[in-house]
């Protein structure tokens, strides 16, 4: 019986050429959903936690400045660049205090529920916690209602990590 149906998924692959790609997809879709995210973003050419950026000078210079691997060190997977050994050692001490939330994924694509991309550029804190967002566009999102999706985000996170 079993090889009367294979027989049948032969014919109708070799029948209807779009059906491989089609079934593929939907493979690709459901696999794709049931991965859970890492839990830091390491995308961009560093591959290191917010393009290497350092997540300690967003708190004490206010601004987004580039790390270098000279400064790195590993937490939760990842690895970390700092601007200097100072900022460095302010992470290592504390780590869940500079560390952006959601991973240092785009904090509004976490509040609805998905992860996205950042620009290291484009960032808030607020009550003391680092937030990154995509773009510009998105960040004026967030802020409208930043309260109500931070926590929206703060439900999906932990849905997110255990996917």
């Amino acid at each position: 019986m079993a090889y009367g149906h294979l027989k049948s998924l032969v014919y109708l692959m070799k029948t209807h050429t779009l059906l491989p790609f089609f079934l593929g997809l939907i493979l690709s879709a459901y696999s794709l959903s049931t991965l859970a995210v890492d839990p830091v973003y390491t995308g961009g050419s560093a591959r290191a936690a917010i393009k290497g950026y350092d997540t300690v000078a967003y708190f004490t210079q206010g601004e987004a400045v580039k790390g270098t691997e000279e400064f790195s060190y590993k937490y939760l997977g990842a690895t970390w660049w700092f601007s200097s050994e100072a900022h460095r050692k302010l992470f290592i001490a504390s780590p869940e205090k500079y560390a952006p939330q959601y991973g240092g994924y785009c904090a509004y694509a976490v509040s609805r529920n998905t992860t996205a991309s950042i620009k290291p550029k484009v960032f808030d804190i607020h009550e003391g916690k680092l937030y990154l967002n995509y773009n510009k566009g998105v960040q004026k999102r967030w802020l409208k209602n930043k309260t109500e999706r931070i926590e929206n985000a703060d439900d999906n996170w932990p849905k997110l990590l255990d996917n």
